[in-house]
């Protein structure tokens, strides 16, 4: 493994603006896109614009009451990069982040303009900083249950990219867009490493293929 100098280990802030949504995931090197409407969301990516550029990603916690900011937030979430804005005729963000640095939440904070705020416990998670593979990934077994797995589910994929995408890459792409449960996706960002989180994910694609039940349509590419 090797790591990133002092020079070029991103400095990461003590207060986070973070943005609940259940059922999505971003890992530190993914891109996930998303449509803001919300005007408090606006409101807090335009802040994030003016400043570090950095939100979090967290979901909601399932089936517990709601706190005095809205439905508690799980333990931990990813900090993600503004790297790409546009903004639409009818107001909208059209927004990619992309991952950089899981966090714990140590603490909520007050609403801001109406969107919520954590502490985050960044020490956790600190090796997300350095340059990891993923090691042992069978790709021929991977392979031959990602195809049962999208024929069950509708899922499109162009089989070129995901041979040519290094493992951790793959690995970190098929972990976000894959329609597995808040708990499935909530497991598989608290993962310890890369390597933890390809087992695993083999695991639930597993479980998935057994299942009667599966969402359709996306695609990898």
């Amino acid at each position: 493994m090797t790591g990133m100098t002092t020079s070029n280990i991103p400095e990461m802030p003590d207060i986070l603006p973070v943005f609940p949504l259940s059922g999505v995931l971003l890992l530190p090197g993914g891109e996930l896109p998303l449509n803001i409407f919300e005007p408090r969301y606006l409101e807090m990516f335009d802040a994030a614009l003016r400043g570090d550029r950095l939100i979090g990603m967290i979901q909601p916690e399932e089936g517990k009451e709601d706190t005095a900011f809205g439905p508690p937030l799980c333990r931990a979430g990813c900090a993600g990069r503004i790297t790409a804005f546009q903004e639409t005729e009818d107001g909208r963000y059209l927004i990619t982040l992309t991952g950089v640095q899981r966090f714990s939440v140590e603490e909520e904070l007050n609403l801001e303009a109406g969107y919520r705020r954590v502490r985050p416990d960044w020490s956790e998670y600190s090796h997300d900083l350095q340059r990891q593979k993923c090691l042992d990934v069978d790709r021929e077994r991977l392979k031959s249950l990602l195809k049962d797995y999208f024929h069950k589910t509708g899922l499109s994929c162009e089989w070129e990219l995901l041979d040519e995408a290094p493992d951790r890459h793959l690995m970190t792409a098929l972990a976000m867009i894959c329609p597995f449960s808040a708990k499935e996706k909530q497991a598989l960002l608290e993962a310890r490493n890369c390597q933890d989180r390809a087992e695993l994910f083999i695991n639930l694609l597993n479980m998935a293929i057994n299942d009667s039940s599966l969402a359709q349509g996306s695609s990898f590419h």
